[in-house]
């Protein structure tokens, strides 16, 4: 059974067609034709998430995973601004959302009708393309309609992925069905150009990169991809240019420098021209390093070319002398053989320096009392090998930039905007289709803000969840600033005395705890034990004045190197 809104009907024969078939739905009633045609055509794997907000991030989580797009389809009123966090989130993270959402008929906009906003515009900031279906079902406007959501369909998904939002007004009666299959409605598809770079601009990249001994390639967030990883080992090789990159970049090779936040502690009053670049190649998306945008805007690069299939102009390092219109597949590809064979000296003074901050790193940590770093260095490496990590943002994300981590760790974080409403519900959705282990490492605030994740049927056996619990928003204390105001306390930290164990329980997780380091060692072992088939949460308690003064005197030891 379907709706009789024939609106409804070709919108879902449509994304069925394109192969959208995963929708998340929270409950409503102007939204029942939608909920009715998506259940009832059985085309569609449905799910239901009652909070709006924690919905639209798990649906992101889910198109992370299943490398597509995802439907949430929501209610009129304010249930669609709740999805405006995720979206934004989406759009900076360049992942394809279709938002559908339930309007009244506009002839009914501020006339005092229940659970009625203008929602026309209403994430025109954060949306590639938005399109009100009209409301009439005349052949003419049916045209127009499938003409239309073709057209926000083939957007999400072109050169640079980002959500769509189709709002669907809807005149009573709503829940009317009838037993029938989706219309056959026609797709319009289209098709991806090439993205190689032409012969003589190759030739001039060539040409500069060959006049140059000093390139510094910046890989930013970005999926795995082993092809890529390849193709960067062997450029090195031949080049000697320096790879730098985060964790969320996902590349694991050796020869590629990863200490980024230590390493600029180590360099920043060092002798910069040793370290600056002639040549800096950016590629993927964020870093979440200050120190390093501060490094490279401070010593510019002669030349800054960064590589985006969309054209974008990012000029983060205040630089840029080229915009390269390609993937970086395809221009590490395409550059490989025209450039020539250079010296690894370069290459080698980075590595060198790594090498020592790491040594001195290992030593500090081994040294300092039980604290939020010797947490998550401990987690790094007692968490199995081939897992997914999700990182809170704010201090989560900034501690794993300093660990070493267990072999083929894949990472995400919604570094997009870099809120911490949504992390958790963001892992949630992905892990609900992983086959790995998923381990979620928050915030003790940012994990209660965004508890209403768990309040779902679709927590997977593989989820993980690690609360670091030091009693507030420590990440206050270890930026310079808000410690030295007198509203820290109560408004910048905002002390915390929650606990994570009722939630637990509220939810029907597992729970651990660990308060020293012995208790850590043996939650790690339990919470990673191969018999363990149930979603679980392990709070470590650590203290916030230990974990300032531990996190602070980390980037002084290092500086010994100067």
């Amino acid at each position: 059974m379907i709706s009789t809104k024939k609106h409804v009907q070709q919108l879902a024969a449509l994304l069925h067609q394109k192969g959208i078939n995963d929708v998340i739905i929270s409950p409503g009633s102007r939204n029942g034709p939608m909920i009715s045609t998506f259940v009832g055509s059985g085309l569609f794997s449905c799910r239901n998430v009652v909070d709006e907000r924690s919905a639209a991030y798990l649906a992101m989580g889910l198109a992370q995973a299943l490398k597509k797009p995802v439907a949430i389809v929501c209610s009129s009123g304010t249930a669609t601004l709740n999805y405006a966090p995720a979206i934004a989130e989406a759009y900076y993270l360049n992942i394809p959302l279709i938002v559908i959402t339930a309007d009244r008929p506009e002839y009914w906009i501020d006339q005092l009708e229940n659970q009625c906003i203008n929602q026309r515009g209403i994430y025109s900031n954060f949306v590639k393309k938005e399109y009100n279906l009209p409301l009439e079902e005349s052949e003419t406007e049916l045209w127009q309609a499938a003409r239309e959501i073709n057209e926000c369909l083939n957007t999400a998904v072109s050169e640079k992925p980002a959500p769509v939002h189709i709002n669907v007004p809807l005149e009573e009666p709503l829940h009317n069905l009838l037993d029938a299959e989706l219309p056959a409605i026609k797709a319009i598809n289209t098709k991806k150009s090439a993205l190689e770079i032409s012969e003589a601009s190759l030739k001039k990249l060539a040409s500069d990169f060959n006049d140059s001994n000093k390139i510094l390639i910046l890989a930013g967030q970005q999926n795995a991809d082993p092809e890529l990883e390849k193709l960067l080992a062997a450029f090195i090789e031949k080049t000697g240019a320096v790879v730098l990159k985060e964790h969320l970049a996902n590349l694991n090779d050796k020869s590629f420098c990863g200490s980024i936040d230590t390493l600029m502690a180590a360099i920043l009053e060092d002798i910069p021209a040793d370290f600056q670049p002639d040549i800096l190649i950016t590629f993927g998306g964020h870093f979440v390093s200050k120190s390093l945008k501060q490094f490279l805007r401070k010593n510019k690069a002669t030349q800054h070319w960064h590589l985006s299939p969309a054209n974008d102009h990012y000029d983060t390092y205040q630089s840029l002398t080229e915009v390269v219109q390609t993937d970086a597949k395809t221009f590490f590809a395409q550059l490989l053989p025209e450039v020539n064979e250079k010296g690894t000296e370069y290459l080698q003074r980075w590595a060198t320096k790594e090498n020592e901050v790491n040594q001195l790193r290992d030593q500090y940590i081994s040294e300092i009392p039980f604290s939020d770093l010797k947490v998550i260095a401990e987690f790094g490496r007692l968490i199995p090998e081939n897992s997914v990590v999700h990182l809170g943002n704010s201090s989560p994300v900034r501690y794993a930039l300093i660990a070493e981590w267990a072999k083929n760790t894949t990472f995400f974080s919604n570094r997009g905007t870099s809120g911490i409403d949504g992390p958790l519900s963001t892992a949630v959705g992905y892990a609900s289709v992983s086959e790995k282990i998923n381990t979620v490492l928050i915030g003790d605030l940012s994990f209660f803000y965004d508890s209403n994740a768990l309040w779902n049927n679709y927590l997977g056996e593989n989820l993980r969840i690690i609360v670091i619990n030091n009693g507030g928003g420590n990440i206050f204390s270890l930026i310079k600033g808000p410690g030295e105001s007198p509203a820290f306390q109560q408004h910048f930290y905002a002390e915390n005395k929650c606990k994570a164990q009722g939630i637990a329980q509220t939810f029907g997780l597992d729970y651990l705890s660990a308060e020293n380091e012995v208790e850590l060692k043996e939650s790690l072992t339990e919470l990673y034990s191969p018999t363990r088939k149930t979603p679980t949460i392990l709070e470590v308690f650590t203290d916030a004045e230990v974990n300032t003064k531990t996190f602070r005197g980390l980037f002084k030891f290092v500086k010994q190197l100067q």
